[in-house]
Parts: structure tokens; sequence; C-alpha cells
């Protein structure tokens, strides 16, 4: 393992126009079947929108036609980001053609944190599959209805303490074919994230079906830079690059799919500064393939959202949020665009997005 004192950190005066992972996008073929298996699980249960409509402006990514969906922002108000549970309702999701290799590039499993580590493994039957992360984290598996997997990791982090153990994503699993070619990317497009580990072994503490291969892991952390709306509630950003080093890499997990297939469709980061962070990213060769503009509509949300891809074509998806609803039945809705998005919401505010919970 190299030491971290040899490992070149990223610029941490540059601008920070990220403020932590919003969500992570799961296509499904029942979004409210998995809205209640999240909610049990791992205590995801405040919807932020429930959303029908067409996606006009993800054609590059449907097969060049506009596809109509369902779209579910749920949260864990423990702390964390959401999930973006994704269901076609105008075609069939399909499948891969085999079975999910984790030397096969993209989004391969997603980071959740917990202060109630014990809880939540006695909660989900987990108690034998408790390891250790090279940063000495205690952690465990989950997998869900499709097989996706979810790693739970014991964290002294939190928003506050919930009834329900879970808590939200803070990061994910990326598998990628070249590593300083992708760290090249993922460096560019958070800003000042570290290092905090690179080493050549085996994906030890994974599920059974990581292999004895040997990988390249190499950990970024982006620790909270108390800027954004949300960036309290987010927390730290913890992005895990493997590379496969026996084999090359196999190809994207939705090679000969559509975007919004089953899988983990994209990896959504919160963004406060959008233009900026489009102009940095176009200067170092990673342009925007999707950009709303102006806002989006969300139904009970909106905001402008964004897309580029990294070096192996997994998409990473930027929002900065305009609008978000606090108490839907009394009508109260904040617009961020028109107060200073720079600085965090005050606490009461965001507790207050689960106090009128809607039913799925």
């Amino acid at each position: 393992m190299l030491k971290l004192d040899n490992l070149v950190q990223a610029d941490v005066s540059v601008k920070t126009c990220v403020s932590g992972i919003q969500q992570v996008g799961i296509g499904v073929d029942d979004a409210s079947a998995y809205f209640l298996w999240l909610k049990t699980a791992l205590g995801f249960d405040v919807p932020i929108f429930d959303d029908r409509a067409p996606a006009r402006l993800m054609t590059r990514y449907t097969g060049g036609e506009i596809h109509a969906r369902r779209a579910i922002l749920s949260m864990n108000l423990s702390g964390g980001g959401g999930a973006e549970i994704w269901q076609y309702t105008s075609r069939e999701p399909q499948h891969a053609e085999k079975e999910f290799a984790w030397s096969d590039c993209g989004i391969s499993a997603v980071k959740i944190k917990t202060t109630q580590f014990d809880k939540l493994v006695e909660l989900n039957r987990l108690e034998d599959t408790v390891s250790l992360t090279p940063l000495q984290e205690r952690t465990c598996w989950i997998s869900d209805p499709y097989g996706n997997f979810f790693q739970i990791i014991e964290s002294a982090e939190a928003f506050q303490t919930l009834k329900h153990p879970g808590g939200g994503v803070c990061g994910a699993v990326i598998t990628v074919s070249d590593m300083d070619r992708s760290l090249a990317f993922y460096q560019t497009i958070l800003g000042s994230a570290q290092v905090r580990f690179d080493e050549h072994v085996p994906l030890t503490g994974f599920p059974d079906s990581a292999g004895e291969g040997t990988y390249r892991r190499v950990l970024l952390h982006l620790s909270n830079p108390n800027t954004g709306a949300f960036s309290k509630l987010l927390g730290d950003v913890y992005l895990e690059l493997i590379q496969p080093l026996w084999i090359n890499a196999g190809p994207s997990r939705f090679e000969n799919r559509f975007w919004g297939d089953f899988g983990f469709i994209h990896l959504c980061l919160d963004v406060t500064l959008m233009s900026e962070l489009k102009a940095k990213a176009g200067e170092a060769g990673y342009n925007f393939t999707v950009d709303s503009d102006g806002t989006f509509d969300m139904g009970e949300s909106g905001g402008r959202f964004c897309y580029v891809e990294d070096p192996d074509r997994t998409l990473i998806e930027l929002v900065e949020t305009h609008k978000v609803p606090i108490l839907k039945k009394w009508g109260w809705y904040l617009h961020l665009n028109k107060r200073k998005q720079q600085k965090p919401l005050p606490k009461w505010m965001i507790k207050a997005m689960g106090w009128g919970k809607i039913k799925i």
C-alpha cells in the first residue's frame, strides 16, 4: 500500500462545485415495490418527488426515442444521499445479457452509511458478513431484489438519529479500465477530493462473486465542503475506484442496453455552481452530454440537470436544485434559485421535509 504522504493530492484551493451525492439512479420494473424495499431495509422513507413524464432529454441513451418513465426520489433523513427509483412505463426494462462481474465497468455497488451498524445488521440478518474496510470501519453487504449490491459502512457521521437504523448514500464502488485516466476525471469533477488509499489487492471482504484476482483499489474522499443548501444532510463522499489487473476490464454494464434498464444507472452529484463546473470540465476535455440549461420540472421539484460520462461511459448526473418541497400538503416549496445556494439550509427546514410523508 502506498503511503498517503507520497500520493498526489487534488488542489484543495480549487473552488468546490460539488456539495455531496444527491442520489443514485436505480432501474427497476416496479417503482412502488422497490420504494417499499428501500424503506423497510434501509430506511429511505421520504419521497421528495414521484413524477411520471417522458424522458425527452435522454434520447442519447434511450435508442434515439423518447420513452415515458416514472421516477421516485426517496431520501433517508438520517443523512446521506437518496435513491432515484426509475421505471420505464413505455417499454419493458431489459436485463444484461450475462450476470455482472466485479470486473465489468460501471457502478458495481453503492455505499450506505449508518451510525447504528449493529441494529441495521440485525434488522437485515447480516451477522455473518461483517468485515473491515481498509479504513478499518466495520462493513457488510446487502443485495436488493434485483441483485444490486449495497455496502453498509459503520460511520460516525449523521445528520440526525432516527428510529430506523439505516442511513443514506455516501459513495459508490465504480469499476474502471484505466485507473490513472479515471482518477483524472473524478478529481476534476469532485474538485478537492483526496486519495485515502491506493493498493493492489484482491477484493477481500467483498461478496464471493468478486473472485480472487488482484485489483488496483483507490478511494477518493471529498470532505463535506459546507456549501450548498443540502450539504449538511448529504455529508462526505467516498468513491472507490477498482481496476482489475489480471484481465482487461469488461464492457460497460449498459452495453447494448438503455439507460434506465435494470441496475445502477447513474451516480448523481449535488452541484452549486453548474456553469463553473461545466466550464472546468470542458477545459479538461470532459464535455457534458446532456444539459437541461434552465430549470427542468420534476413535478414537486425542479432544477438544472446535466450528464457527463467517465472514461468508461459510466454516467454521472449533476443537479443544481432550484425548487424542492418542504411541506407538500401546505403548498410550502423552497425556491433555491432565489437565495444564495452556497449557504446550507437550517437543520429544522431539512427535517421538515419528512413531516408530510406521502404514501407510494
